[in-house]
């Protein structure tokens, strides 16, 4: 069963989703999934190969963007804020309990020039908070 939450009225994020969920993530009206989770962190959990496979074959985009336990770069901050921009349509990303998804749209959000405030109220509203990353969301919407 899927568990997309609503972080805008174009950005979904989700805990692992399986091939089933794909269907799922069409008729929700995604246009790109976006993986943030590492091969083999759950080898039981489907990987981006099969994912990007099931993307594709229902006529979605896919882009990995993986976000290990080592934290975020600025690249991966900048690969987030490309795929967003290029979806042309809805985004549902990733990873094992959406939290690393939400924080990395948090940071390219924050680097486009949202207000972190407002940032971490739509978070909230979705369920996942975005202090761990506050101080990096401060940082860059001051640029």
């Amino acid at each position: 069963m899927s568990d997309f939450r609503e972080l805008t009225s174009t950005v979904l994020a989700s805990p692992q989703i399986t091939i089933d969920d794909i269907a799922a993530a069409k008729e929700a009206g995604v246009s790109l999934i976006v993986n943030n989770r590492p091969d083999g962190e759950e080898p039981s959990a489907p990987q981006s190969d099969a994912i990007e496979a099931a993307a594709k074959a229902a006529g979605l985009d896919y882009v990995a963007i993986p976000i290990g336990h080592s934290g975020f770069s600025e690249v991966q901050v900048d690969d987030m804020i490309r795929a967003l921009d290029n979806a042309g349509g809805t985004v549902l990303a990733y990873c094992r309990s959406g939290t690393r998804s939400t924080l990395l749209w948090a940071l390219a959000q924050a680097k486009s020039g949202v207000a972190p405030d407002d940032i971490a109220k739509s978070a909230m509203a979705a369920g996942y908070d975005v202090t761990p990353v506050r101080p990096m969301l401060d940082m860059l919407a001051a640029r």
